[in-house]
């Protein structure tokens, strides 16, 4: 049940940056505030010019805050995908109070316990979710503290990234005058947000389609098993637009988002409209079938790569089939070639907040949600990972805004489309395989 109070979502993607402010009320989230800038100084997902990418990020939150009419002061901010990998994890003590009462302290200690492990020197825990506890032999148990027992342990799935994308975020968020209330990992929280509990148990594969990327994951018996990065998405297809049609990166944005189809059967040859052609005086005739076929090679390259990576798990073998979300999913056609092509059922996920009915918003709205939805025994491995000690009588982001309004003179933009640049190509696959190998059995 999502706990009551102000939470904030921050999603530095690869074209945009997104701001989204929500209050929870009886467990309804309410959406008081949006914030959409274009990204600059990311590439290929990743924070490669802090300055810009601070402007971005401020601009993003002046927006939120003009709507919502707040200050903001702390946000969860997501983490992408790239090179994170997930492991089980272990740990074990012995309850020391006199009463053996399981308190705060026991779950700390146990989750410190279950941490200790050999890590790269380039890498970190980023979470670390407890899954279930047993104590003295009774298993299955989601919250020990007030039981009577002498042994502890616990079992949770840790998550580690490279530290210099952590500290990218972190640094970036930290000089764009906010604090980070949660690291959360966008196709974490995608999985948990959006699919049921009966996809999330027996299995289910969601696509998000960014601008810049495309991140596959699996999530199967409730927990995210497998994750993969494509360093292609929706704005390569613009590329691709720009190039053969010999037109401008705009134009062909502009092609895409009024005349563009994915499925070359759905359109026709007889219907045309005018290209702007750089050499040209007066424009080109092009029709809507070609401009489908350029859209459709590019998409199908991007499917491929990421059935590859499933078919050496037989992900595709789940019965939940595919989730497409993303900016890039919302083009026509792109659910029915992604049936085509993964031989499997795929439908398409659209938020349901007002105002944010677009996939372009469901990392940003996932974000916000899993925020929410987060306990107080994560909190509390949390500390163990952080070293801080986690008051629970509150609301984790209770402080995230402030009542102060905000008047600076700004004007607000309502430009909620993806800005995209090309990107070169490259591909991440999580380090998973072996340790899930049978559990698509």
């Amino acid at each position: 049940m999502a706990k009551a109070g102000m939470y904030v979502g921050l999603d530095i993607g690869t074209t945009s940056i997104k701001v989204v402010v929500a209050e929870y009320i009886d467990s309804q989230m309410n959406t008081i505030g949006v914030g959409n800038a274009k990204s600059e100084g990311i590439n290929r997902g990743i924070i490669v010019d802090i300055d810009k990418t601070v402007q971005a990020i401020q601009r993003a939150v002046k927006q939120a805050e003009e709507k919502a009419g707040i200050q903001i002061k702390s946000v969860s901010v997501g983490l992408p995908a790239n090179l994170l990998e997930v492991e089980p994890c272990q740990g074990m003590i012995a309850v020391n109070n006199e009463s053996k009462e399981i308190m705060d302290e026991d779950v700390r200690n146990v989750a410190s316990a279950a941490m200790v492990r050999s890590v790269p020197p380039e890498r970190q825990i980023v979470a670390l979710l407890p899954q279930e506890f047993t104590v003295d032999g009774f298993e299955g148990i989601k919250d020990p503290r007030g039981m009577i027992g002498v042994r502890l342990e616990m079992f949770g799935l840790v998550f580690t990234g490279p530290k210099t994308i952590i500290h990218n975020i972190t640094k970036c968020v930290e000089k764009a005058g906010l604090s980070v209330a949660e690291t959360v990992i966008t196709s974490l929280a995608l999985t948990e947000s959006t699919l049921s509990d009966g996809e999330k148990d027996f299995g289910t594969i969601v696509i998000d389609m960014g601008g810049g990327q495309t991140t596959t994951a699996v999530m199967h018996d409730k927990q995210l098993k497998f994750t993969h990065v494509d360093q292609e998405g929706g704005e390569f297809v613009t590329k691709d637009i720009s190039i053969v049609l010999n037109t401008s990166f705009n134009n062909a944005e502009a092609l895409k988002i009024n005349y563009g189809d994915a499925y070359p059967s759905r359109t026709s040859a007889d219907e045309d409209f005018p290209v702007d052609v750089i050499g040209k005086t007066e424009p080109v005739k092009v029709d809507e079938r070609y401009l489908a076929e350029i859209i459709e090679a590019r998409l199908e390259q991007i499917f491929r790569k990421a059935k590859d990576a499933l078919d050496e798990i037989e992900a595709l073998d789940l019965p939940g089939g595919v989730v497409l979300t993303g900016g890039a999913a919302s083009l026509p056609g792109v659910v029915d070639l992604a049936e085509d092509i993964f031989g499997t059922t795929v439908k398409l996920h659209v938020p349901n907040q007002m105002g944010l009915r677009n996939p372009v918003f469901t990392n940003v709205i996932s974000i916000v949600n899993y925020s929410a939805e987060l306990s107080d025994v994560y909190h509390l491995a949390k500390s163990a990972v952080t070293g801080e000690k986690v008051p629970l009588s509150t609301s984790p982001q209770t402080s995230a805004v402030s009542n102060t309004p905000v008047y600076d003179d700004y004007e607000a933009t309502n430009d909620y489309e993806e800005e995209t640049k090309p990107k070169n190509e490259e591909k991440v696959s999580g380090k998973i395989k072996d340790f899930f190998s049978n559990i698509f059995d």
